[in-house]
């Protein structure tokens, strides 16, 4: 009785698929690896972020409710924060700035998926006007943190939680992201990963800085 030679072309598809993504899993680089490919889907400009039609009341000329605005408390008051270096810094003295804030970690695929263009967003539109808050909310301390920052050679702010996260800034999934005005009202929400390296996003921040 002949004996079939063993092919590779004998294994399913289904087979290899899985070996790759579980020796992707035991190196560490699946993370990456999802995220290049939903980087190539940001590329495509379908899920760009999604900006109110209307600017806040300040650059609307409407100074009576701009000025009740101000009186009234920040977003995340109270909330404290830390830095890769372990200084802390209260939420609330980013008041008076524009504050996109997104809600990330290094283990999630969608978040290192647009890392790079918010990096690209920071370079263009961060000043003091502008304040970009990158907080991470991995476990374990800061250092795996920096080591993947370092890596990726970002250079926005990034900062880790100092403790509970207010109520306004629960999300049920991660990425998120948040525009704060510079009264201190949430004045967008995304949930889940986009594009914000776009003219819209750009106008819309440097809108409200004015």
């Amino acid at each position: 009785m002949d004996k079939k030679r063993f092919s590779f072309k004998d294994i399913p598809g289904w087979a290899i698929t899985l070996a790759i993504f579980g020796m992707l899993y035991l190196t560490g680089l699946h993370t990456e690896a999802i995220g290049q490919v939903q980087r190539l889907l940001l590329a495509t400009g379908i899920k760009n972020a999604d900006m109110p039609d209307n600017l806040p009341a300040k650059t609307a000329g409407d100074v009576a409710k701009t000025s009740e605005m101000s009186a009234s408390p920040m977003a995340g008051a109270g909330f404290k924060m830390q830095t890769l270096d372990g200084k802390t810094v209260n939420f609330e003295s980013l008041k008076g700035k524009v504050v996109f804030m997104n809600m990330w970690a290094t283990w999630c695929p969608p978040c290192v998926a647009e890392m790079p263009n918010i990096q690209k967003l920071y370079e263009k539109v961060g000043s003091d006007k502008i304040a970009f808050v990158m907080l991470s909310v991995d476990e374990g301390g800061p250092e795996k943190v920096k080591k993947f920052i370092d890596k990726k050679g970002f250079t926005f702010p990034v900062y880790m939680p100092a403790g509970q996260l207010p109520q306004e800034f629960y999300s049920n999934a991660i990425p998120t992201t948040f525009i704060i005005s510079p009264e201190g009202k949430i004045v967008a929400k995304q949930e889940g990963m986009a594009e914000y390296d776009t003219q819209e996003v750009r106008d819309f921040l440097q809108g409200m800085a004015k």
